[in-house]
């Protein structure tokens, strides 16, 4: 159980510290459309000519996208949220295996009350576009694939935002986790299996300096089972602009389901590459 205990308290401790932070009048939104969609492009390579302390050639590359298509008006809100990673990586002689592959949507729609917190429904969904392996020293299985497992969760419930830069919801929720050659692994040998529960959602967007800007999103799914049974997606995201087209990116992504592993996942990635912002 320590693992999620530390999961949730390092999430407890993430929204507190936001919190304390939050001292900031909130902005009364402008009416409208609000679209920001970004681009990015990471890039590296390693080459070896006679080169006598030795090493190994090595090509490695990621795409990310980011978007974000928001509608305000005075009595609703709806945000909509889409984010696409993929990427690659080659070490000397072997074959390209993947290292980044990510399809995320979230739809939120939330009615404004003009008062602390505010009804919302929200679906969000989650899978990979290509096969995913298991390695060994001379063989490799397929282990995951398109909507192999894919996940999905409706949620209802109340919604906070004491800033612009933090906002987090709470509400009851519907997870279905869509597997087909994959089931014994991702749904205990179910094609889809379906858990109500309790679902917290929590988004930070903070200019921490001048041009570094941190954004996370925890995400908590509980099937009111058992405090270990608590599903935590945890994504972190540093990044800095070096000029107009140049960034500097660092990624920190955690992630615990019982049902898949009694262990945590954590994921850490850092990168340079060039970021064109579409919108």
């Amino acid at each position: 159980m320590k693992h999620p205990i530390t999961i949730l308290t390092l999430g407890i401790l993430l929204i507190l510290s936001t919190f304390v932070l939050a001292q900031d009048k909130k902005e009364k939104p402008k009416l409208g459309w609000h679209k920001e969609a970004v681009g990015i492009l990471n890039f590296t390579q390693n080459n070896f000519d006679n080169w006598s302390q030795g090493g190994e050639n090595s090509l490695s590359w990621q795409m990310d996208f980011n978007g974000k298509f928001n509608y305000e008006q005075e009595k609703y809100s709806w945000a909509n949220g889409i984010k696409l990673s993929y990427g690659k990586t080659k070490v000397g002689d072997a074959e390209a295996k993947k290292s980044a592959d990510e399809i995320k949507l979230e739809s939120v729609y939330t009615y404004k009350m003009n008062i602390y917190v505010n009804p919302y429904v929200a679906v969000t969904g989650l899978t990979q576009f290509t096969d995913g392996y298991a390695y060994t020293d001379s063989s490799k299985t397929v282990i995951s694939s398109f909507m192999d497992p894919g996940y999905f969760t409706q949620s209802a419930g109340l919604g906070y935002q004491p800033t612009t830069y933090l906002k987090t919801r709470l509400g009851a929720a519907l997870k279905e986790t869509m597997a087909d050659k994959f089931a014994a692994t991702y749904s205990k040998g179910e094609k889809t299996r379906v858990e109500a529960g309790a679902e917290s959602v929590t988004d930070v967007n903070l200019k921490v300096a001048e041009n570094i800007l941190y954004t996370s999103k925890l995400e908590l799914f509980s099937n009111l089972k058992g405090f270990n049974e608590i599903d935590v997606n945890w994504d972190n995201m540093f990044t800095s602009k070096i000029s107009k087209y140049i960034g500097v990116s660092f990624n920190v992504k955690l992630f615990y389901d019982r049902d898949i592993s009694p262990k945590r996942q954590l994921k850490e990635t850092l990168a340079v590459g060039i970021t064109y912002s579409f919108l």
